[in-house]
């Protein structure tokens, strides 16, 4: 039985046509619906053409990289193979989609959000009575820009230097470039969390030993966490971003050592706090420092491209130097939906 995907004509025009992507413009010539029922059912349209020219990209049997530039067509696929590979390592580890309420996609550098700034009186839904006016929240763009960041690294290799190397092995490196990538975008996320996107925004932020946290205790304790955790009204803490010093101190501590909490951990492999809010320790995190937020309020990701590659030095000159980038930028929703919390030296 002969199939579509094996007579589809690839070309390097291909990418970044009409604002799509390589993936999205071959499953519009190879739609993926055409093998419901099939053998090669559960296959995108780039995985099909992995197989049309029979390249094996993991296990102990993959192919060397060579393999991708025996024909001019199958060479166009090494981009879009670069970028997936990347995109995976990007997303492995990533806690991003941990703290943002919505991702956004927008083509371009600025992007403008939007905040609703309720007061205290506004949030109360008081019963309305009959031809009452009904209580408004009004919902306005920011006054400022948020100002997107390109993120990359410059992938330099010679074809002579990787063709004999497995993909599956070329594969490595190419996901630390992607984790690499995602680190910086963290950065840029906890940056937004503590000091707002420009908007006059930034986090409110306590200090432990400081009033309402434990007034004169300044070493990290259950009551200071509980402390803090009662600042979050009407929001819910379900989400602790900590620095590498402050996740060891609360671990020692005594309501840490519960044996459900242990049991939850070794079990899933997810550790939650005695408060119910999910821990996630990141060297991207300041020193002696604790940001408690609301996932579900408290971060908007703007994604002004996937990764991308600069395909034409992949296919013409056989990889050489290639930019490898990706562009995004974060917007504060609503600002008291994240808090700060340290711990003085």
């Amino acid at each position: 039985m002969a199939y579509h995907f094996e007579n589809v004509k690839l070309e390097k025009g291909m990418y970044g046509r009409g604002g799509r992507t390589f993936a999205q413009t071959l499953e519009e010539l190879d739609p993926s619906e055409q093998y419901r029922g099939t053998a090669l059912e559960g296959l995108d349209a780039f995985q099909r053409q992995l197989k049309r020219f029979d390249i094996h990209v993991k296990g102990a049997g993959s192919d060397m990289v060579e393999k991708f530039f025996h024909t001019s067509d199958s060479a166009v696929l090494f981009p879009e193979f670069v970028s997936r590979v990347v995109r995976q390592g990007l997303e492995e580890e990533s806690v991003l989609p941990a703290i943002t309420a919505t991702v956004t996609r927008f083509d371009g550098m600025d992007y403008r959000s939007i905040a609703s700034v309720p007061t205290e009186e506004q949030k109360k839904l008081r019963r309305v009575e009959e031809g009452a006016e009904i209580p408004q929240t009004a919902i306005r763009t920011q006054e400022n820009l948020v100002r997107l960041h390109k993120r990359g690294r410059m992938l330099v290799a010679s074809y002579e230097a990787i063709r004999f190397q497995r993909l599956d092995l070329f594969s490595v490196t190419l996901r630390q470039i992607g984790a690499y990538i995602g680190r910086m975008h963290l950065e840029d996320a906890i940056r937004v969390l503590r000091n707002g996107d420009g908007n006059q925004n930034p986090a409110p932020a306590f200090t432990v030993g400081t009033a309402p946290i434990t007034k004169g205790v300044k070493t990290m304790s259950y009551g200071a966490l509980l402390d803090f955790w009662s600042q979050f009204d009407p929001y819910t803490m379900n989400t602790m971003l900590v620095s590498g010093d402050m996740m060891l101190s609360m671990l020692k501590l005594p309501e840490f050592q519960n044996p459900l909490t242990g049991l939850n951990f070794q079990g899933t492999g997810t550790l939650t706090s005695p408060l119910g809010a999910r821990l996630l320790r990141t060297p991207a995190m300041p020193a002696r420092t604790i940001i408690g937020l609301d996932k579900n309020y408290a971060l908007e990701q703007i994604c002004g491209s996937e990764i991308t590659v600069e395909y034409d030095k992949l296919i013409d000159r056989q990889l050489e130097r290639a930019a490898i980038t990706s562009i995004s930028g974060f917007a504060k929703l609503f600002t008291d939906a994240a808090k700060v919390l340290t711990v003085s030296e």
